[in-house]
């Protein structure tokens, strides 16, 4: 039996294709990456100065900071104890500086992506047009390869904190777009036929009605965008982004197993830290929200 070969472009054309899109895209860098290096100048100084703040202050007071800020959130002692507990035990195993780091990247990574994404999903809520032109490129950042993000950001930026920064919210801020978008959809139009009596304008409709009620589903976007850059943490570690992850990377080339053993955990530690206290405030938000307009 005799298959019939797949029609497809030749070996030369293929070439060709590869090499005008790589060198027009080497041509930008050139064009524009200093410009765009300057853009995202602040984010880098915020970057630095949050974690030189984060390493430098004493120990005691940055521990004593993170236990008040997730028992605020939480309103739970046992998630306040086994933050406490967590920190202690990666500070004794000598991971305290890294951690700082890695808390510092994910909460500039987090406070971007809240920054970038609330805005998008506001607009997506009031335009299904808008919606079906933004899920399908949500649906490509949350689908491609982690690795292959590095690859542009490398090429304009470099190595270093900022590229870093920029793969970890492309990575990290579809999940605070889609959520944000829901939460604002989901909103019960009796509601907002209520603000439309009381002549609300649209602002005011967002602003004192639509953000409350969505704000748990926006709360489980932030959790989800926190879990994500924090998973992303390991491979931007390739890029120069120092912390958790640069450990584990040498763990993997040298084969030291209790080296990626421990900082793995110390990951997972922060995660689960960052996990049940947004978990619970968001909890907190939801029964409050029940509570005004039950």
């Amino acid at each position: 039996m005799e298959w019939i070969e797949f029609p497809s472009l030749s070996r030369e054309t293929l070439r060709d294709i590869r090499v005008t899109l790589d060198d027009g895209f080497k041509e930008f860098t050139r064009a524009y990456g200093e410009t765009l290096e300057a853009m995202l100048e602040p984010l880098k100084i915020f970057l630095i100065w949050l974690e030189d703040l984060l390493i430098s202050s004493p120990w005691i007071i940055i521990l004593a900071v993170i236990v008040a800020a997730v028992y605020a959130g939480s309103r739970n002692w046992k998630i306040a104890l086994g933050t406490f507990l967590a920190l202690v035990a990666i500070g004794i195993f000598g991971m305290w500086e890294d951690t700082m780091r890695t808390i510092a990247m994910v909460t500039v990574c987090t406070i971007t992506a809240i920054v970038l994404g609330i805005p998008i999903g506001i607009a997506m809520s009031r335009s299904d047009r808008l919606q079906a032109i933004i899920t399908p490129i949500l649906d490509l950042m949350q689908t491609m390869p982690s690795f292959v993000y590095l690859i542009p950001v490398v090429m304009i930026f470099g190595l270093g904190k900022v590229p870093g920064v920029i793969a970890v919210v492309i990575y990290a801020i579809p999940p605070m777009i889609r959520l944000t978008n829901l939460g604002i959809r989901l909103v019960d139009k009796d509601v907002l036929e209520a603000a439309d009596a009381f002549g609300s304008s649209n602002w005011q409709k967002l602003k004192d009605v639509q953000l409350p009620l969505a704000l748990p589903t926006i709360m489980a976007g932030i959790n989800q965008c926190i879990m994500m850059s924090l998973a992303m943490v390991v491979v931007a570690s390739m890029i120069g982004v120092r912390g958790l992850g640069q450990p584990v990377l040498q763990a993997i080339n040298n084969q030291y197993f209790t080296l990626g053993v421990m900082n793995g955990l110390a990951i997972v530690a922060i995660a689960i830290i960052f996990d049940r206290a947004s978990q619970a405030y968001g909890k907190r938000l939801q029964k409050h929200s029940e509570v005004i307009h039950g």
